[in-house]
């Protein structure tokens, strides 16, 4: 089959077949525009992490790299939001005059989850469209199929010889919705699992960072109290 005898295979279907392929197709469309986009986005987010890592484990005086963080390119972004958050509320809490170590660390862990959270928040974003595209893609074209179907053996109702080559461009024309139907399934699939695998090893790597920074605050908050 060529490209002409699918267009006109395409162009012979049922309005209702026709469209549900434009709504398979656009589908396919929201997939690929999600992914690209998800992707840059974990991508720049790794990235900052990164170079937000590479400046933390450099620095020696916390309060000058909390100043230094906050008029950074990517300051209140990923990791640099985390440590933001835990860090102001540190400093908020002694201020206040606060002493115990662990009501500091109690305020700034909850601070620093709440920043997580909205940083976790922001990288499954859209993910969730991936996995209900992946899921019910394949369903929609199988409804097509069927619809086709019918819509084949219908038209052969009213001829009294029923061939082959009479009931053959129905049932491709059926099928092909199921192929389309395949085209946004298995992408958003694959994409959906590559973004998930990417965005839970970045969470991975946020919970490290806070779980190393409450520990060091908790060392200087002890010795600032002896």
């Amino acid at each position: 089959m060529d490209s002409s005898d699918l267009v006109e295979l395409v162009l012979e279907a049922s309005m209702v077949v026709q469209a549900i392929m434009i709504l398979l197709l656009f589908m396919s469309l929201m997939v690929w525009a999600v992914a690209f986009s998800k992707w840059y986005q974990i991508r720049t987010a790794h990235r900052a992490a990164q170079e937000f890592m590479d400046n933390y484990q450099k620095t020696q005086d916390l309060t000058l790299f909390y100043r230094e963080d906050q008029i950074s390119k990517n300051h209140g972004k990923g990791l640099s939001h985390i440590f933001l958050e835990g860090f102001k509320e540190f400093l908020r809490l002694k201020n206040q005059g606060v002493v115990e170590v662990g009501d500091l660390m109690a305020g700034t862990q909850r601070m620093m989850k709440v920043a997580f959270s909205k940083e976790a928040d922001k990288l499954e974003n859209r993910l969730s469209v991936l996995a209900t595209i992946g899921s019910s893609a394949p369903y929609i074209g199988l409804l097509g199929t069927v619809l086709g179907v019918i819509h084949a053996f219908q038209g052969l109702g009213g001829m009294e010889n029923a061939t082959l080559a009479a009931v053959a461009p129905g049932i491709s024309e059926a099928l092909i919705v199921t192929a389309v139907g395949l085209f946004a399934a298995i992408p958003a699939v694959i994409t959906y699992n590559s973004l998930v695998s990417r965005a839970d090893r970045l969470l991975n790597e946020y919970e490290n960072f806070a779980e190393t920074f409450l520990g060091t605050l908790q060392r200087d908050a002890s010795l600032s109290k002896k």
